[in-house]
């Protein structure tokens, strides 16, 4: 019945504000709930919007930004893979291999050597070794004991020595003693990894390749460039679709130069990064709390700020990026730090290959 006079017109008029009027009908009532509310209640409410403007005004700060006024936050990994690359770009102009070869057969030689081991000592064995065995020919004519000795300075040179010859004696009998260009024809030779055939196709024969050893890995981890990356085959599968593929050879020493002299291991020295602005790595170093001052280390090792309780042999959580961190053993938090620095423990992925 009520439904029926309300459509025909009859009843109560319908609520109608006038101008100016909160539109809401039940509003003033909440109005005056809030002007009751309690000073605690204030008070919180206050701490929130502190807290939302600390957020908003850091984020106009943070170094997701360059220094000029002009940039823009990153919002995606292909802009952040663009900006790494120019900063990259700017502060390696002519970036290529640093092993030193003349010709495919030796630098087929020294990538295999270089495994596990660094260009510079793998740059130091190969004269000598080229003096010895010139060509393929005279390498797979070779047995590994007269290799060894050459090599031994090197990672695994017994290893390596039986890989030398094989492959020798492989491109000799197999391609006619011609080093194969293709990545395919490369891998099926002793000693030679996806990452080697790669390396070798790239910067041999200009094949557009895009290798993968540990300091790409590890600087595609850290900037941002790939997600959920754990092996070398989805980083490289992952950055082949987000780069150019004109650009996958040129990324690739780049970022070998990046994480061979900057984005170190163990200690990344972030204070003369290039391209601190694109790093993923580097944006969340920030975001780390500050280190607390009046710490006592007299009252134990670590000091958890969450519950103001100081320990000796704290516990360990992983968090949500699967790193081991140090937590409080008495509320689980991790927000500890080191009573005699004020530094704290926590820790961001750093994407070592260990």
């Amino acid at each position: 019945m009520q439904d029926r006079a309300a459509r025909s017109g009859a009843g109560p008029p319908p609520y109608r504000p006038a101008p100016g009027q909160l539109k809401h009908r039940h509003a003033p009532a909440r109005a005056d709930r809030r002007a009751a509310r309690s000073p605690e209640r204030e008070a919180r409410s206050e701490k929130r919007e502190a807290r939302s403007k600390t957020a908003g005004e850091w984020l106009t700060s943070a170094r997701l930004y360059s220094n000029s006024p002009a940039a823009s936050i990153i919002v995606n990994r292909t802009e952040r893979a663009r900006r790494a690359l120019e900063g990259l770009r700017r502060a390696i102009p002519q970036p290529q291999t640093e092993l030193r070869y003349e010709n495919p057969y030796q630098l087929l030689v020294a990538v295999i050597l270089s495994a596990q081991c660094t260009d510079a000592r793998v740059n130091q064995v190969t004269p000598a070794l080229f003096e010895a065995f010139p060509d393929i020919d005279a390498l797979a004519e070779a047995t590994p004991e007269q290799v060894y000795p050459l090599i031994r300075s090197v990672s695994y040179p017994n290893n390596k020595a039986r890989h030398l010859v094989g492959m020798a004696r492989m491109v000799r009998d197999a391609f006619g003693g011609v080093i194969p260009p293709s990545p395919a024809d490369l891998q099926k030779l002793p000693g030679v990894g996806r990452k080697t055939a790669q390396v070798v196709a790239s910067v041999a024969f200009d094949r557009d390749a895009l290798p993968v050893d540990t300091h790409v890995f590890r600087v595609a981890n850290r900037i941002g460039l790939v997600r959920n990356a754990d092996t070398p085959l989805k980083v490289e599968r992952q950055l082949k679709r987000l780069l150019p593929k004109e650009t996958w050879s040129e990324a690739h020493h780049l970022l070998i130069l990046h994480g061979r002299y900057t984005c170190t291991a163990r200690q990344p020295k972030c204070d003369r990064c290039p391209i601190t602005e694109a790093c993923l790595y580097y944006e969340r170093l920030q975001k780390l709390p500050a280190p607390l001052d009046g710490l006592d280390p007299k009252q134990g090792t670590y000091y958890c700020k969450t519950c103001d309780h100081y320990v000796d042999q704290p516990a360990s959580k992983v968090d949500r990026y699967g790193v081991q961190q140090i937590a409080c053993p008495r509320c689980g938090s991790m927000n500890v730090f080191e009573s005699k620095s004020g530094r704290s423990t926590k820790k961001v992925p750093d994407f070592r290959v260990h």
